[in-house]
C-alpha cells in the first residue's frame, strides 16, 4: 500500500474534494503552487497530504513549515493533524504566543506556527531551525497580508534554500499579495477552484433591522426564534465582543468567548472547548472568521458589518459547508445601508426578516419604501427608462425623451377624454335622479 492510499483509509476519504484532486493529481509535485479556492472546500488535506508524502521520519530536522496567521488556525491544523503525523511517525511542532518555546532534543519534521513565533524562534532566539525545511505553505495569504504578517514570512524565506518548495493557499489573491508571489515563487502552478454545486455554500443570508435598539439588544431578541446546533456570533472589535458575551451569560446562555482580548491560556481553552462541541453558542471576533472549522455550525450571526466586507463573506462560510444548510443573520443599523448595498452589488442575496417574539416575519425587500400608488403614466415612462438596450445607440437619451414626450401628451389625451365621459356620466345619472323625483 502506497502512502497516499494509507493517508485516505486513515481519514476515511472516499472521494477528494476539487482542491484537493487539483493538489493531488498534479505531475510536478515539487513546483511551486498558488490554491485558490474559498473557506471551507478542503485546502488544509490539499497541502497537508503532500507533505506527509514526502517527510522522511528518519531524518531528525526540520522538513517543512506550515504558517498560519492567527494562532487558533495553528491550534485546529496541529490539533486535526496531530493523529495522523502519528500514525506515520512523524513529530509536528505547534509554534504560537503563549506556547512553550522548549523545541526538545528532537527536531520536528513539520513546524506549524505564526508568523511572528516562527521568525523570534528562528532568526532571534535561535531555538529552531527553518533552513533545513524543503517545503512552505502559507495558508491564508490573504489573512496574512492583511493582518501584516507578511514581513516575517518574508524574512523566514529569505533565510532558507533558493530552491525552497513554496506553496499559497488562500481564498483571494488581493494586489497587494502579488509582489510576494513574484518575488518567492518561480514559475508556480496556479489553480483556482469555482465552487460547485457539490461544495457551495447553501446559505440563507437574512438582514434584521436593529431599529432603536443596540445589536447586543436586538441579539438577544432573535436568539429565542432560533434552534442552533452550534450558532458563530461576531462582534466587529474585540470589546464588543466581550460586552456581548457577558450580556448573554446573564441572561442564561452558556457559551464560548474567543477574541484577541482573551490571555492565551483563556484562548487555548477556548478552541478546545469549541473542538468539543459541547457548547452550542460561540461568541467571537473576526480573528476566529477563518479560525473555526466546524462541520455542525448551522448559524452565523453578524452584528453589524466589518469594515472589509471579505470578512463578512469569511463569517458566512462558517456555516453551509459540505452541502449542509446554514442560515447567515446579519443584525443592520441605518449606517449599515452602504456595507449592505455593496454585498448585493456583489450578488449576496438577502431575505428581509424581523422577530415578533418567536416567530419570523417577513418583511419587505431591503431598501423598499412605502411609495404612494404610482400613476399609470409614470409606470409607463418607468417601462421605456428601464427597456434601454445594453448597446446604446447615438442620440438614444434625445430619442428616449422624445418618446416620454409623446407617451406624456397621449396620456394627457387619454385622461382628459376619461374625464369627459365621467363627467357626462355622472350629469347622466344626475338628470336620471331628478326625472325620478319628479314622478313621485
Amino acid at each position: 500500500m502506497d502512502k497516499l492510499q494509507e493517508i485516505m483509509e486513515y481519514e476515511h476519504f472516499k472521494t477528494l474534494t476539487p482542491i484537493q484532486d487539483a493538489m493531488l493529481s498534479r505531475k510536478d509535485k515539487n513546483r511551486d503552487f498558488i490554491g485558490i479556492s474559498s473557506t471551507g472546500s478542503g485546502k488544509s488535506h490539499a497541502f497537508f497530504i503532500p507533505i506527509i508524502e514526502k517527510i522522511d521520519p528518519t531524518q531528525d530536522k526540520v522538513q517543512a513549515i506550515i504558517s498560519t496567521p492567527t494562532r487558533e488556525l495553528a491550534y485546529q491544523l496541529y490539533d486535526r493533524f496531530k493523529g495522523l503525523c502519528d500514525h506515520f511517525g512523524i513529530r509536528m511542532k505547534l509554534v504560537t504566543g503563549g506556547m512553550d518555546k522548549n523545541i526538545g532534543t528532537l527536531a520536528p519534521h513539520i513546524v506549524i506556527g505564526t508568523p511572528g513565533r516562527m521568525k523570534d524562534l528562528f532568526l532571534d532566539e535561535k531555538n529552531l531551525r527553518l533552513d533545513t525545511a524543503k517545503t512552505v505553505v502559507v495558508d491564508e495569504a490573504d489573512m496574512t497580508m492583511e493582518f501584516g504578517f507578511l514581513e516575517d514570512i518574508d524574512q523566514i524565506l529569505s533565510k532558507l534554500d533558493e530552491n525552497v518548495q513554496v506553496m499559497v493557499f488562500s481564498a483571494t489573491i488581493p494586489e497587494n499579495l502579488e509582489p510576494f508571489l513574484k518575488k518567492y515563487l518561480h514559475n508556480p502552478e496556479i489553480v483556482r477552484i469555482d465552487q460547485d454545486e457539490d461544495y457551495q455554500a447553501n446559505i440563507e443570508n437574512v438582514l434584521v433591522p436593529c431599529k432603536h435598539k443596540s445589536y447586543t439588544e436586538k441579539l438577544l431578541e432573535v436568539l429565542p426564534a432560533i434552534n442552533p446546533y452550534v450558532c458563530l456570533i461576531f462582534c466587529n472589535t474585540t470589546q464588543e465582543a466581550a460586552e456581548t458575551a457577558k450580556r448573554m451569560r446573564e441572561e442564561g446562555y452558556d457559551l464560548v468567548e474567543l477574541h484577541s482580548g482573551l490571555e492565551s491560556r483563556q484562548r487555548a481553552q477556548a478552541i478546545r472547548q469549541i473542538q468539543s462541541q459541547k457548547k452550542s453558542y460561540i461568541v467571537a471576533s473576526d480573528i476566529a472568521s477563518r479560525g473555526i472549522d466546524l462541520e455542525g455550525i448551522t448559524h452565523v450571526i453578524s452584528c453589524g458589518f466589518p469594515k472589509d466586507l471579505k470578512f463578512f463573506v469569511h463569517r458566512a462560510g462558517r456555516t453551509g459547508r459540505a452541502n449542509r444548510e446554514g442560515t447567515c443573520i446579519a443584525l443592520y443599523k441605518p449606517s449599515d445601508q452602504r456595507s449592505i448595498d455593496l454585498l448585493m452589488k456583489k450578488g449576496i442575496e438577502f431575505e428581509h426578516k424581523d422577530v415578533r417574539g418567536t416567530q419570523w416575519i417577513t418583511l419587505k425587500p431591503f431598501g423598499v419604501k412605502a411609495t404612494r400608488r404610482a400613476d399609470p403614466l409614470q409606470k409607463e415612462i418607468s417601462k421605456i427608462v428601464r427597456s434601454k438596450s445594453k448597446k446604446v445607440k447615438p442620440n438614444y437619451r434625445k430619442k428616449q425623451k422624445q418618446e416620454i414626450d409623446r407617451l406624456r401628451r397621449k396620456k394627457k389625451r387619454e385622461i382628459i377624454q376619461k374625464d369627459i365621459q365621467r363627467q357626462k356620466k355622472e350629469r347622466a345619472k344626475e338628470k336620471q335622479r331628478a326625472k325620478r323625483a319628479g314622478e313621485r
